[in-house]
């Protein structure tokens, strides 16, 4: 483990390229009023390593087409028309490469020349042995305590840097840049003075987009993970809530048990206990008219199963989820969270999921998750504070591959306009580096490089689920296991030897033993056998 940890803390030292905002090289006064972002990637010292014919510097081009009339404002939020506000010129990466500096690959793309094609398996997180878990939580820490080398968040709007006269930038670190990222893409519309705010605005939840956008931040923060560990193996596990009765991965070996002290609060046994959330707060930075500044604001909350019940009865059933499934739908009607017969609403929670129609005042499915955790994940900006977070939305991801894989839908069923902003096919998802359009995601995680546990076939999913794990256990401790074998063999010989030499001197001298007269009789040995609040918003 300290040779993993110092694996770790050496990459970060060394720079690397990044896929969200905003790159280090980009956050600057010469980049912001030229409105260009195309750092020199460090391989060949060429702007978008050019030189290698990985990509080159390029005007944005962003989808004019109409969006829904959810939003009737214009040109006062920065996420208007992604990126424009900030760079109208950026890396466009060639084959497989992608990064801000193209100096990275695309998701399921590995080596130097991004030619090596890999399938990674996600795992269910019961299904992990003592050891993966407990790496898995030092990840996770890791993650929340080390800066990012090579990207930070924006603190102020972009009228409020002066046009990008007067850089507002902070330091963060991998964990909670992800957790601004999610404030950020739902934050309200500051439309000038304090408390004058446009709440109806998310470009990530409440239509299309919700399930293309959540799919590439999982990839990204599971690409970030593998950066600053070198474990290039890491794949994020998931909790498969269906049938549950409670929170069963909050225990101390786990995410974290309820404290004896404070209900509301981690175990002081787990290392959640001592993490401090961010961007936690809307309603006084609506209040001020500010953006969140990443400083922490408190302990990670969290109550499980005592939320609202007129809100959320129980947790989804596997039958909640068949039903989900079969809607053939992926958008009806009005794009938004009051779609019928949608399955993308119907899997974010705002619908019932028996018969497919919007239901006020309930939160199911996705949404149910989020209110039952009662805490730091009950509010939807605020919710990728808690880690659960990411068991949960890689869950709702398989599903949403499973609907993918039982309708095998066109790209044309994803909507192309009138969608609410943010979430047209050609929309470029808030607020990613490199970008990223919606429609580009609406399909299967096969071409992305990775796959589900439960969703292989049965020789695979005996050979992810049963035979890796403990291959990777024997992997683990090969070496102790080889230690103990040439110890054993060679007090083995020590014994041979010692019964062989006991023997003889017992034999008298002179006298040859008889082939057929009484001989020592034979050592006997045994063993045994070792047994071995989206309640806020929503």
């Amino acid at each position: 483990m300290r040779r993993l940890l110092l694996l770790a803390l050496c990459c970060l030292l060394a720079p690397r390229p990044s896929r969200q905002q905003f790159p280090r090289p980009c956050a600057n006064v010469q980049a912001l009023t030229a409105k260009e972002c195309c750092p020199v990637w460090s391989g060949d010292g060429s702007v978008c390593g050019a030189s290698s014919g990985r990509g080159f510097c390029q005007e944005v081009v962003v989808s004019e087409l109409a969006n829904g009339p959810q939003y009737p404002h214009r040109n006062v939020d920065d996420r208007e028309r992604w990126p424009l506000v900030f760079f109208n010129r950026t890396c466009q990466c060639a084959g497989n490469y992608m990064g801000f500096d193209c100096g990275d690959c695309k998701f399921g793309f590995f080596g130097d020349n991004c030619a090596e094609r890999r399938v990674s398996v996600r795992r269910n997180i019961f299904a992990l042995s003592v050891a993966e878990r407990q790496r898995f939580i030092s990840y996770l820490n890791l993650a929340k305590t080390s800066v990012s080398p090579d990207y930070v968040i924006i603190t102020g709007t972009y009228e409020q840097m002066n046009n990008g006269t007067t850089p507002m930038f902070a330091n963060t670190s991998v964990y909670d840049l992800f957790a601004w990222m999610h404030y950020y893409v739902s934050r309200d519309a500051l439309l000038g003075g304090p408390g004058n705010v446009f709440e109806d605005i998310d470009f990530a939840h409440e239509a299309a987009a919700f399930l293309p956008w959540h799919r590439v931040y999982l990839l990204t923060w599971e690409h970030q993970i593998r950066r600053i560990t070198g474990d290039f193996n890491f794949t994020i596990p998931y909790w498969d809530w269906r049938d549950a009765r409670d929170c069963q991965v909050c225990t101390d070996d786990l995410m974290g048990a309820r404290s004896p002290l404070n209900p509301n609060l981690i175990s002081p046994a787990s290392v959640f206990s001592s993490w401090k959330v961010i961007c936690t707060q809307p309603e006084d930075y609506n209040a001020r008219a500010v953006l969140c500044n990443g400083v922490g604001e408190g302990p990670l909350l969290r109550n499980p199963g005592n939320q609202d019940p007129n809100r959320v009865r129980r947790l989804p059933t596997s039958a909640d989820v068949e039903a989900v499934l079969s809607l053939r739908d992926y958008e009806t009607g009005s794009l938004d969270r009051s779609a019928n017969l949608s399955f993308r609403n119907a899997l974010e929670g705002f619908a019932n999921p028996q018969t497919g129609q919007t239901v006020e005042g309930q939160s199911t499915m996705h949404n149910s998750l989020h209110v039952f955790m009662n805490g730091s994940m009950s509010s939807v900006q605020g919710s990728a504070n808690d880690p659960i977070f990411l068991l949960h939305h890689a869950f709702i991801d398989s599903i949403f591959e499973q609907w993918l894989r039982r309708h095998d839908p066109p790209r044309t069923l994803y909507p192309t306009a009138n969608a609410p902003i943010g979430h047209n096919d050609g929309y470029y998802m808030v607020p990613f580096f490199p970008l990223y359009r919606n429609g580009d995601y609406f399909l299967s995680t096969k071409a992305l490089g990775y796959e589900y546990a439960y969703l292989l076939d049965p020789s695979q999913r005996f050979v992810q689920e049963f035979l890796t794990p403990y291959l990777q256990q024997a992997q683990e401790i090969w070496a102790w296991l080889l230690g103990a074998g040439i110890l054993g063999a060679v007090i083995a010989v020590i014994i041979a030897v010692s019964v062989a030499m006991a023997c003889r001197r017992r034999q008298p001298k002179g006298k040859k033993a008889s082939p057929y007269g009484e001989r020592q009789p034979l050592l006997h040995s045994s063993e045994e056998e070792a047994s071995s609040s989206y309640q806020t918003t929503l």
